[in-house]
C-alpha cells in the first residue's frame, strides 16, 4: 500500500471504533441517570447489538457482497447512523430512545465487515499489513474513554454529549468513506442462498465432539460477557471511581497488549489451556468487581478491567483461530460467520436480557445496588462453564490447530 490508502484505512478504523466506544461503554450510566432506565431497559438497550449482528450478515450477503462498493455501502450507513444518533440523544424517556438505538445498531453492525473488506482488498498481505491498521480502531475506542474521562462527562451528568460526539463522528466517516479506496461487490451476480448468508455451511463442525463443546462454551460464556459490556460503567460510577469511562479503556490497552503476545502463548500452551485460562479470568474478574471498591480494594477494580485482554483474547481470539484451523479452506469465511452470529447474536442477546433481570433484582431500597450480589452471578456461570469445559473437553485436532 502507498501511505495515502494507509492513512485512510488507519483514519477510518480510528473512527470506526471512536465512535462505538464514544457512546456505547457510558450507555448504561446514561440511561440510569437521565432517562431513569431500570436493568432491563438497559439490557434491552445493550441487546440491540445482538440484533444487529444477528441482521448483519443479511446486509452484507444480499446487499454489500452482490450489488453495491463496500466504500459507498459504509458511507450511507455511517451518514444515517450518525443522524439516528443525534436523534436518540434528544429522546427524554426511554420508550423513544430505543428505537433509534435500535435502528443506529441495525446501521452500524454491517460496518465491522465492511471496514475489514475494504481494508483487505488494498493488501497484498492482509496478514502483515491489516494489524498495523486495524490497531487504530483500538487507539480509537481508548481515545474516546479518555475523552470522556477528561472532560469530565459522567460526573457532570452531560452524557448526552457523548451522542452527539458519536453522531458528529459518524457522519464525518460517512462523507470520509466517499473518498475511500474502491472496492466493488465481490459476488456481483452470483446467487446466495439463507445458508450462505449465516454461515449453515460450516455446521458440519458441530459433529466434532470436542468442537461442539467449544461451540456450546462460546454461546453460554456471552452471558457474563454481556453483565461487563452493560453494567461495568454504571458499577464504577456508582462504587465512586473517578472517570471511570477513561479507566475502562485500560481494558483495550490490555487487548492490545495481550493481542501481540498470542502467537507466543499458543504455541506453549495449545487450545485447550488458552480457551480454559480466558475463562477462569472471567471467574477472576467478577470476584474482583464483587469484592472490589473505590477505597482499599480498588486495585480490584482496576485489576478486573485489565483482565479484559485475557479475558477476550485466551477465549474468543483463540476460539476464532481455533475454528479457522479447524473448518478448512472451503469452509472458513462460513464458520466465522457462524460463530460470530451464534455468540455476539444469540448468545449477547439472552446475556443482555439475563443481567437485566439479575440488576434489576438487586436494586437496594434508597437507590444503588446490590453489586456483590449482581457480580458473583456472573461469576458462577463462568466458573461452571470453566468447569465443564476442562472435564470434558479433548483436543482431538491437535494436528489441524499446530499449524
Amino acid at each position: 500500500m502507498n501511505a495515502t490508502t494507509r492513512f485512510k484505512l488507519s483514519f477510518m478504523m480510528f473512527l470506526e471504533f471512536f465512535i462505538w466506544g464514544g457512546w456505547f461503554v457510558t450507555m448504561g450510566t446514561y440511561l440510569t441517570k437521565n432517562l431513569s432506565a431500570d436493568g432491563v431497559q438497559i439490557g434491552s438497550a445493550y441487546s440491540t447489538q445482538s440484533l444487529g449482528a444477528i441482521i448483519a450478515p443479511f446486509i452484507i450477503g444480499l446487499i454489500a457482497d452482490k450489488f453495491f462498493a463496500a466504500q459507498k455501502i459504509l458511507g450511507f450507513l455511517h451518514i444515517a447512523g450518525g443522524i439516528l444518533l443525534w436523534f436518540a440523544s434528544t429522546s427524554l424517556i426511554f420508550d423513544a430512545f430505543f428505537p433509534f438505538i435500535l435502528g443506529y445498531m441495525i446501521a452500524y453492525m454491517p460496518t465491522l465487515a465492511l471496514v475489514n473488506s475494504i481494508s483487505f482488498k488494498q493488501m497484498k498481505d492482509p496478514g502483515k499489513e491489516f494489524p498495523a491498521v486495524r490497531v487504530f480502531g483500538t487507539i480509537g475506542w481508548i481515545v474516546a474513554g479518555l475523552v470522556i474521562g477528561w472532560l469530565n462527562w459522567e460526573q457532570d451528568g452531560n452524557l448526552v454529549l457523548t451522542f452527539k460526539m458519536a453522531s458528529a463522528a459518524s457522519i464525518l466517516l460517512g462523507l470520509f468513506s466517499f473518498a475511500l479506496p474502491h472496492t466493488p461487490p465481490v459476488k456481483k451476480g452470483e446467487k446466495t442462498s439463507f445458508g450462505d448468508i449465516i454461515g449453515l455451511d460450516a455446521i458440519g463442525l458441530l459433529k466434532n465432539r470436542s468442537y461442539l463443546l467449544f461451540f456450546i462454551a462460546s454461546v453460554a460464556i456471552c452471558i457474563p460477557l454481556a453483565f461487563y459490556y452493560n453494567f461495568t460503567n454504571p458499577f464504577l460510577n456508582e462504587v465512586g471511581m473517578k472517570a471511570a469511562a477513561g479507566k475502562q479503556s485500560l481494558g483495550q490497552v490490555s487487548e492490545t497488549l495481550f493481542m501481540l503476545l498470542m502467537p507466543l502463548f499458543f504455541v506453549r500452551l495449545g487450545v485447550k489451556k488458552m480457551l480454559a485460562i480466558g475463562m477462569i479470568a472471567w471467574v477472576v474478574r467478577y470476584l474482583f468487581f464483587a469484592f472490589g471498591n473505590a477505597d482499599a480494594n480498588y486495585w480490584m477494580l482496576i485489576g478486573g478491567i485489565v483482565l479484559h485482554g485475557i479475558c477476550y483474547d485466551f477465549f474468543f481470539v483463540t476460539g476464532q483461530i481455533y475454528t479457522d484451523r479447524l473448518a478448512g479452506e472451503k469452509f472458513k469465511s462460513a464458520a466465522q460467520g457462524f460463530i460470530t452470529l451464534a455468540t455476539y447474536g444469540v448468545g449477547m442477546l439472552f446475556g443482555s436480557i439475563i443481567s437485566g433481570v439479575v440488576v434489576d433484582k438487586y436494586v437496594v431500597t434508597g437507590g444503588g445496588h446490590n453489586w456483590y450480589n449482581i457480580w458473583i452471578i456472573p461469576a458462577a456461570i463462568s466458573a461452571l462453564v470453566a468447569l465443564l469445559f476442562l472435564l470434558f473437553f479433548r483436543d482431538d485436532n491437535k494436528s489441524a490447530v499446530a499449524e
